[in-house]
């Protein structure tokens, strides 16, 4: 990669493809985060219960990763943008049977609602990420990336900080309104996105369509071809890895609203003070890419030795939060914690994004996706069940926090030594930048 950095507004001046995309992401996430706040509110005024909240977030994650687990096959063969759209036309529609919830009796359709939901995000993220690189030059996609998660980070902080207050004075309903607006907003943006993306099922020959045996049976071995890519490369491996190894410190999701409904509650149910936790860790986000980049340029020795180094940020945060006496302590550490969150999640990104070939994108992003929503959806229910057990959140904050140096070290290890193959070697064409 070349030093020259490219700025978040060049990027979005001069790139029209990928500004639609972006604002899409914008209007999407904002309500999103409107939603988070409303469920979690929900759930534990009807319920009480943080093993339910912990549910609540195996119902997010582990669909998802059972979706993605084929998802990217087709992620490979459609035009992505399709399936980009049909994600958010989907989770506009459902994401309104949460206003029929109005009793403990009726908590069943929160949880069908959300693997619903999520089940179509497992399309839908995948698909953003292989999309990214047909959009931008080579030496934007640190950039593209940093904007995309910066902009994720910036949605969590106002849509937490917002959802909170709106939840807190308006209720949870007006959440689930905004949140279905925003997805079909994203999705009139996103179907304007100018890319050309030429997708053939493998198989077809003269216009015929393979039977449903043979599609099924395609599909299964163009997957293994995708695994047996990621597993063949050591580099590849890691870097798609790297996000699930993060994600067994993912009960820290649960965290932020045990200490803001349990710790430090402000507003009803807590809904004000688990908003502006939230609030801290998206400003974190923002932060952490910006930080790391300023100190060490988008040089992919610097990207890959910076995924190890995250975890133990992250570990760094949360042994403060679990000594923390006030709650503006709590809220400082948990930006620093997830500034290294936010490190790994886009520098992991970049650099698949740089290696991967245009072909097997889907399926490796997919398969990502699939391991880190298994160890989040593990990591927030055995996290949910340990408090309803006893176990206090700050004990929880000092636990998570060592399992991110466990999970740090072989991380860190692995990609300390340069690439094995060069990543210029692996970059395909890239099209559809002005």
């Amino acid at each position: 990669m070349t030093k020259s950095a490219v700025g978040y507004l060049a990027l979005l001046r001069r790139n029209r493809a990928f500004r639609r995309l972006w604002y899409g992401q914008v209007v999407s996430q904002l309500g999103d985060w409107f939603d988070v706040i409303a469920l979690f509110t929900l759930l534990l005024k009807l319920t009480g219960s943080g093993e339910a909240v912990g549910l609540l977030l195996v119902a997010q994650f582990l669909p998802a990763a059972i979706v993605s687990s084929f998802a990217g096959v087709v992620i490979d063969r459609l035009p992505r943008k399709l399936v980009l759209v049909a994600s958010d036309i989907g989770r506009a529609v459902i994401v309104l049977l949460l206003l029929l919830v109005r009793s403990p009796e009726q908590i069943w359709l929160v949880y069908l609602v959300v693997v619903l939901k999520f089940s179509l995000t497992g399309w839908f993220e995948p698909a953003r990420s292989a999309i990214i690189p047909s959009l931008v030059r080579t030496e934007e996609l640190v950039t593209a990336n940093g904007l995309s998660g910066a902009t994720w980070s910036v949605m969590l902080a106002v849509g937490s900080a917002l959802g909170g207050i709106v939840v807190g004075t308006l209720g949870v309903q007006s959440a689930f309104v905004l949140d279905s607006a925003s997805f079909g907003l994203s999705a009139l943006l996103i179907a304007g996105v100018p890319v050309v993306e030429q997708r053939r099922a493998r198989g077809e020959q003269a216009g015929r369509t393979p039977g449903v045996g043979r599609a099924l049976a395609a599909g299964v071995r163009e997957f293994a071809a995708g695994l047996s890519y990621i597993l063949r490369n050591h580099d590849v491996f890691w870097y798609t890895l790297s996000k699930a190894l993060w994600h067994f410190g993912g009960g820290v999701l649960l965290l932020l609203t045990l200490f803001g409904r349990e710790i430090f509650p402000i507003g009803l149910d807590g809904a004000v003070s688990i908003g502006l936790l939230y609030t801290a860790r998206g400003l974190g986000a923002a932060l952490g890419p910006l930080i790391a980049q300023r100190l060490g340029g988008p040089e992919v020795v610097f990207l890959r030795r910076s995924l190890g180094i995250a975890f133990f940020v992250t570990a760094l945060g949360y042994v403060v939060v679990g000594f923390a006496p006030t709650f503006g302590v709590v809220f400082l550490a948990i930006v620093v914690a997830h500034m290294g969150g936010s490190i790994e999640w886009v520098f992991s990104t970049t650099l698949l994004q740089m290696k991967v070939p245009d072909g097997l994108r889907g399926r490796v992003f997919a398969v990502e996706f699939a391991a880190l929503t298994l160890t989040t959806a593990l990591s927030s229910y055995l996290t949910g069940v340990a408090n309803d057990a006893g176990w206090t959140p700050r004990t929880l904050a000092l636990l998570l926090a060592l399992v991110f140096v466990i999970t740090g070290v072989p991380l860190l290890l692995a990609l300390w030594t340069p690439e094995r193959i060069p990543a210029s070697v692996m970059v395909g064409d890239v099209r559809g930048t002005e």
